[in-house]
């Protein structure tokens, strides 16, 4: 099938426009948000991307949109949990860095795995610490070596969201702060953990939107290859 013209740096389908040009302006190809799309839509633009690519990430996608995908392309991967579809990526690669994905709880998972499972599409190595929150920080405690480890935290928290303002006062790497709508009435869906990282009293922390765990892990990505560019290249 013929590629539509893309010197303008996208492909215009009329439906959408897909930015072919943004793995050269970004480091990072396209990725697809597959919520609300219209399924004729959702397979023309993985077609579309697989060939510009060679990889595709696809974000908040449901059982239907990945069997849809998986009929054009069944090496696709799907994980309900995270919900992301991965279509070639760097499975078969090795994997850059250390970055540490945490949660406060179990709950938080699915949102901390979209992370995790992100920087690993983009190639992150990824160390995994979940269900350390502070009502037993002991647990967070005995795997600070692992953390310090780590070029960047990531930490996943619902509920009054504080495990990120603790990680801060326990590391000299950046923390993305990642607050997820686990939680009762009062955490308003996220909003009380957001609050709480927002407002912060540990420094190096950067806050991403509620539930937003692609956000996250693409931020992680970012700072994990400047770190391991730094070590190369001896400028650390």
């Amino acid at each position: 099938m013929a590629l539509p013209d893309c010197k303008d740096g996208y492909l215009d389908l009329g439906f959408a426009r897909l930015d072919t040009d943004r793995r050269r302006r970004t480091g990072f190809p396209e990725v697809v948000f597959c919520q609300g799309k219209e399924d004729a839509f959702l397979r023309e633009i993985f077609t579309r991307l697989y060939e510009q690519n060679g990889e595709v990430l696809g974000t908040r996608a449901d059982g239907k949109q990945a069997a849809l995908i998986q009929k054009d392309f069944p090496q696709a991967q799907y994980d309900p949990r995270s919900r992301l579809i991965r279509l070639g990526g760097r499975a078969d690669r090795p994997l850059d860095g250390n970055v540490a994905v945490c949660t406060a709880g179990t709950a938080d998972i699915p949102v901390a795995e979209e992370a995790a499972q992100t920087a690993e599409f983009f190639g992150s190595r990824v160390t995994r610490l979940f269900d350390v929150g502070v009502s037993g920080i002991h647990r967070l405690l005995s795997r600070l070596d692992e953390l310090e480890q780590a070029n960047v935290v990531v930490a996943a928290a619902g509920m009054e969201g504080a495990l990120a303002s603790v990680i801060g006062g326990l590391v000299s790497v950046p923390v993305i702060a990642l607050p997820t709508s686990v939680g009762y009435g009062a955490n308003l869906g996220g909003l009380s953990a957001l609050l709480t990282m927002l407002n912060s009293c540990a420094n190096g922390i950067s806050v991403v939107n509620i539930d937003n765990g692609y956000g996250a892990g693409y931020l992680a990505t970012q700072i994990n290859r400047l770190a391991v560019q730094g070590r190369v290249t001896g400028t650390d």
